[in-house]
């Protein structure tokens, strides 16, 4: 990717980031760094590798994204707004009541929202079955299945691992958003993941390792991930909880903490946002 291509999805990742806290502090709602650490997956994938159409949300041939870790929709929900998805205006009405956009998706709540996720473990074989659907119909489409560390924790995401090989799905991608934490401690001490690139490819994935707030790499990896023929691909995505404000980074208060007026200004002059 060309410097100024860069340059210019760090600043949508920015405006983003901005739009996931003011979000959060005018609704009161919880996973806040959550959200913040899959930003830039989000952003990598709609605005270079998924192949979709705002106008045409339900279009049978468009990719598939499936954001597993609901808990961080407000991210899902910023970036299809930003990208013509849904009206901006919605985004005032996150996470309130009788509001299309809750706290974590609803089935069918908005377009451009593929599945109704929060209990987690449940994104990745749903990814799985529409890979399956794609290769037996004979459609190109992609799959793209975003779930978060403390997720691989879930026996269905390892199932459907197992069945994805089996099935050689070659056009579904995991990425795990990997940031280290779950709600309660980090995630290594909750329950061991690590080596996590190893047990991926161990159940018959070709499994890379990135840094996942680097937008390039995750571009390449994205669009590298279509070219494996016969394996389906896992990218684990290196990130931190909070990322891109420094009182909130690798802090895990900002799973439920709402930050302040105050909080919210400083948060946003440091994403350059004001």
């Amino acid at each position: 990717m060309a410097e100024t291509d860069i340059v210019e999805l760090q600043k949508i990742a920015a405006q983003m980031r901005g739009k996931v806290i003011e979000m959060v502090a005018a609704s009161g709602a919880a996973h806040l760094a959550s959200a913040m650490s899959c930003i830039d997956i989000l952003v990598a994938a709609y605005w270079r590798i998924l192949r979709l159409d705002a106008s045409k949300a339900a279009d049978p041939l468009r990719d598939r994204f499936i954001l597993s870790k609901g808990h961080a929709a407000s991210a899902l929900y910023a970036v299809l707004a930003e990208r013509g998805f849904f009206s901006k205006d919605w985004l005032e009405t996150f996470a309130t009541h009788g509001a299309p956009l809750a706290e974590q998706p609803a089935p069918g709540c908005a377009p451009g929202v593929e599945l109704a996720t929060g209990s987690l473990g449940h994104g990745l074989p749903v990814g799985a079955g529409h890979a399956l659907a794609a290769q037996i119909q004979k459609h190109d489409y992609q799959v793209l299945v975003c779930v978060s560390d403390g997720e691989c924790n879930e026996g269905t995401v390892w199932e459907a691992a197992m069945f994805a090989a089996a099935r050689q799905l070659q056009n579904l991608t995991v990425v795990v958003d990997y940031n280290k934490w779950q709600a309660t401690g980090r995630s290594n001490e909750v329950m061991q993941l690590s080596p996590l690139r190893e047990k991926w490819a161990a159940f018959g994935w070709k499994a890379v390792e990135i840094d996942g707030h680097d937008i390039a790499a995750l571009v390449d990896a994205l669009d590298r991930s279509k070219q494996e023929p016969g394996k389906p691909t896992a990218i684990i995505a290196n990130t931190v909880k909070g990322k891109g404000v420094s009182f909130m980074e690798d802090d895990n208060n900002w799973h439920y903490r709402v930050p302040k007026a105050a909080e919210v200004e400083a948060a946003k002059k440091e994403l350059g946002l004001l």
